[in-house]
Parts: C-alpha cells; structure tokens; sequence
C-alpha cells in the first residue's frame, strides 16, 4: 500500500470546500470522490492479486473525514493479512442476510404464504379459513418462533392436544404448517427436513386418522322421510325455501346453488351448467334440470342476465349458507343439513334403484376411477343421469307411508 507515502492530507476545512469533480487524496489510498452530478463520498484504492480495486466508504454525509480513516485503516489491516476487504465485506453482508433470513418468525412466513397462494385459490374463503385455524392452533405455539428452528416436537405440541378430538381439523392444520415451512424452505428461510410432513415422520408418531375417529358426515334426512319433508317445504314461503328446493332436486353443494346466476341456465334444454370455479373438482359440472326443479327456478322469476338467482340482503350478493340452515331451523329440522341431502340422495340411487354407480356419482360431481379412467371417460352420462333425476325427483314427490317404502327400478 505504499508506506512511507504522506498520509491525512485533508483536514476538514479542505474537505467541507472540495466541491469540483475529481479525486481529493487524503493519502495512502484513501480519496474523496465528487463525480460530475457533485455526489461526494469516500473510496480506497488498493492493489490485491494483481488488481486495482476501488472500495467504497460511504458518502460523506454520513461518514466523517475521520470515520473514512478508521474504516481504510481497518481495510489495509486485511490486505495486510493477505485478504480482499471487498471479498470479506461482501461475505459478511451475505451471513448478516442469511441471519435475518432464518430469524423470520413462522407467522411472518405462514402470511407471505398465505398471500403467495391466494391466487390460484378458487375460493376467496381459503384464505380466512387457512388465517382462522393457524391463529387458533398452530400461532399460540409456533407463532413468534424462528421458522427456521422449528422441529418435530414443536409440531407434536401444536397437533397432539386436538388430533384425537378434533382430528380433521388437527389434519388440515398439519397440511398447512406442512406447506408452510415448505415454503421457507423454498425461500432459504430454512433447510433439512419438514417436522409436519406425514408419510416417513409424523405417521412414526400419530395414530392414523382412520383410526382415530370415523369420518364425522353431515346429518341427512332418511331418503324414505324425503317426500314428507319436501311436501312441508314447498308450503314454506321465500328465497331460502327454493333455494333448499332446488338444492335437494339436483343434489347440488350449497355453494354451487346459493351463488347461481340465471347465465349458468339454459332453460330450453333443461341444462344448468356449475361453473368450474364453483364446484369441488374444479371442472364444469351438467345438472340436468327435471320440470322439478324448473319450477324452483319459475318461482324466482328470472331469468335476468347476470342476476342471481336466489339474491340475499344486500343488492349484488347471493343468499347465505346461514339462511339455509335458519329455515331448516323454522321448519325444526336442525338436526339436519343442506348438504346432507346429498347423502340422501346418494343413500337411495344405492338402495332403491338399479343405475349404475358411476351415474350416481357423476351426479354428484365426485371423481370417478383414478386418473388413468377419468383420461378416458370423457363423457358425463347426462343422457342417463336426465334419467336418475327424473325417479330422484319423483321419489321427492311422493309421501311414503309409514313402514312402505317402494324399491324403483331403472327409469
């Protein structure tokens, strides 16, 4: 670096004067730099391997005549001792990012997830939904922790207090901590295994969910009860009622009929087409509608292009899942669901007629056959299915006498 050479040149009156462009040596490497837009700061120019290199010391604004000798006495330290101060510097400020890079808490992380995925989310309710179970279970305990040092028995104290007693929920909140801290993985907030991946860890540790409790299904209505109970809906007044009406003639899920829109119906083919952003398997779904179910659609008036087709309280928006379960409050069958009414269905195309399942299943929008099957099976069975709704929808007509209940056989 030159030693014998005059160093401290400058003093700060020259300094605070240095105003045309150039480089004010104070001696030993270390310069004033004022470019041509009058930028003034600090530099040091040194040789290492056999290159010139400029390294900066920060602006003169915030770094004084003798604060920018301290740093250059600091910087021929290490060249001394045979290292590059600007390979060292870059070094460290490459530690200090990965530092704060793994000291992200998992609820910092849980919500840049969260806003990460939103979008390819079909549902805008995903997100309260996912918001709601990690602030009631998983943030009490992982919350403010640095998502990087989150391991299994962390996991285990979020998941063992809820996994026997509420054991769905328990395995959405596993699945989501999962996909959490895959995401910080992804994003170099942490490494190694994931603590919350079922197969090959948390399988070692937790009882099977099958084990644990069975599948808790909705309640439904005895598919021989069907006839009685449409036949006092029917004398029910309002939105909700034919709503509830059409719901349990198509055996359609609750979202996709209270968020209908009169564009979805072609009323001349007796065809209502569920969009895809609607229904569970992400595809368009064919109802056919049986004159059932288009007198449902009568009682509303309609259609008006872009109107829904069963309105709410509020001007643009669609009835409410709560005011399905309010009527079946009034009509004192709170012991029963609007989804139910799907098994119901379900529990009498098995029990009482002779359609294929395929066709039954189909009408419920579910998947059938693995992936390999549905690549083939192009065709929705309409056709047939035009059929299953038609007995559906006079079984619903009919009052079944007590202790007689009819088989029908394929329409």
């Amino acid at each position: 670096m030159g030693k014998g050479r005059a160093t401290k040149r400058l003093n700060a009156l020259a300094v605070s004067r240095a105003h045309a462009p150039g480089l004010y040596a104070d001696g030993d490497g270390l310069y004033l730099q004022i470019t041509q837009g009058g930028v003034r700061s600090w530099i040091l120019r040194y040789r290492h391997a056999g290159k010139r290199r400029d390294m900066g010391l920060g602006s003169l604004a915030v770094v004084s005549l003798a604060d920018a000798r301290r740093k250059a006495a600091d910087a021929r330290k290490m060249l001394d001792a045979g290292h590059d101060p600007i390979a060292a510097r870059t070094a460290s400020h490459v530690a200090q990012a990965v530092t704060a890079a793994r000291a992200m808490t998992f609820e910092a992380a849980a919500l840049a997830c969260i806003e990460d995925r939103k979008a390819g989310w079909r549902n805008a309710k995903h997100t309260d939904q996912w918001k709601a179970t990690l602030e009631a279970y998983a943030f009490p305990t992982l919350g403010k922790l640095p998502v990087s040092a989150i391991d299994s028995p962390q996991v285990l104290k979020v998941l063992k207090p809820i996994w026997t007693r509420k054991t769905e929920t328990a395995s959405r909140v596993r699945g989501r901590i999962e996909s959490i801290l895959d995401w910080a993985k992804a994003h170099k907030h942490r490494d190694g295994e994931n603590p919350a991946r079922w197969r090959g860890m948390l399988d070692q540790v937790l009882p099977q969910r099958s084990k644990v409790r069975a599948v808790e299904h909705h309640p439904a209505l005895p598919f021989a009860e069907v006839g009685a109970f449409m036949a006092k809906l029917r004398k029910q007044n309002g939105t909700a009622a034919r709503a509830l009406d059409l719901l349990i003639l198509t055996a359609t899920r609750t979202r996709e009929t209270i968020h209908a829109t009169w564009d979805e119906f072609d009323l001349d083919a007796s065809v209502w087409t569920v969009p895809a952003t609607r229904t569970k398997a992400g595809r368009p779904h064919r109802v056919p509608l049986t004159q059932a179910a288009l007198d449902a659609l009568k009682a509303m008036g309609g259609p008006v292009a872009g109107e829904n087709v069963f309105p709410g309280g509020k001007r643009g928006k669609p009835l409410s899942t709560n005011a399905l379960l309010a009527l079946l409050k009034r009509m004192d069958r709170a012991d029963i669901t609007a989804h139910g009414f799907r098994s119901t269905f379900r529990d009498w195309a098995a029990a009482q007629t002779n359609f294929p399942r395929e066709v039954a299943e189909h009408a419920l929008a579910h998947n059938v056959g693995d992936k390999t099957e549905r690549a083939y099976q192009r065709d929705d069975l309409l056709a047939k299915r035009v059929k299953l709704m038609e007995a559906w929808a006079k079984h619903c007509a009919t009052v079944a006498k007590p202790g007689n209940v009819v088989a029908l056989q394929r329409a």
